[in-house]
């Protein structure tokens, strides 16, 4: 006789005592005599956990855990800051890891994955934004680096400014003198001490945005590895 399970309706094997699907507990019956009562063997010693589902008590401190050193290595105080992309995703997938220590079933969904890979991202990208807005301060007033940091700012702004000439010199003289005059507004703002701090704000927070992506996808692929490898076979 088919099993299904009562919360999703999937399939479950005759000798699993849970959904290998939901992770739902389920009773297994001797077929031996009749009145059969269910077999010692088959018994649940403890509840089991929906796969679905987070104790966030625990994976809170899971992603904590690998968080920080992520975040620290993504950051601009790192010489490995290139690889930030690498450090978060792999952060992330290790977080699953780390809290499917002593879980049962010893898997879960991508969906839950993805979900510790993101606030593994946030805790680390705010880390990462942090460190690397506090170096940007340590170099420039205290380790008085503000020329080689302004080198690298003004290749962005000749960058912005041939951008403008070409675009003025296929125009018409008047619309050329009206970019003009928006150019130099524009080059203006970006030249002060308010508008090069937000460049560089804007710059930091648009990196760690795009390693918090990276650590969604790094958590949903380390569960999805998890339950290749762990989850019961139908």
């Amino acid at each position: 006789m088919e099993i299904t399970c009562t919360r999703c309706h999937q399939v479950v094997p005759a000798d699993s005592t849970y959904c290998p699907a939901c992770g739902l507990p389920q009773l297994v019956y001797s077929a031996e005599g009749e009145g059969a009562v269910p077999a010692a063997s088959d018994r649940l010693a403890e509840p089991v956990r929906d796969a679905s589902s987070i104790d966030w008590k625990q994976g809170l401190r899971a992603a904590l855990a690998l968080a920080v050193p992520a975040g620290l290595l993504s950051s601009g105080i790192s010489p490995l800051s290139t690889l930030g992309i690498f450090w978060m995703a792999g952060g992330a997938a290790a977080a699953v890891t780390l809290y499917l220590r002593g879980q049962r079933p010893a898997w879960i969904t991508l969906g839950a994955g993805a979900r510790i890979g993101l606030v593994t991202g946030l805790i680390g990208g705010w880390i990462a934004f942090g460190a690397s807005g506090i170096w940007l301060f340590v170099q420039r007033v205290i380790l008085h680096q503000s020329g080689q940091i302004d080198s690298i700012y003004k290749v962005f702004l000749d960058a912005f400014e041939q951008k403008a000439h070409e675009s003025m010199s296929s125009m018409s003289a008047t619309d050329a003198a009206q970019l003009r005059g928006t150019f130099d507004r524009i080059q203006g703002l970006l030249t002060s001490p308010e508008g090069h701090a937000a460049i560089w704000t804007f710059s930091i927070a648009f990196n760690c945005a795009f390693l918090v992506l990276f650590a969604v996808a790094g958590g949903a692929l380390g569960a999805r590895m998890l339950a290749r490898r762990r989850q019961p076979e139908v």
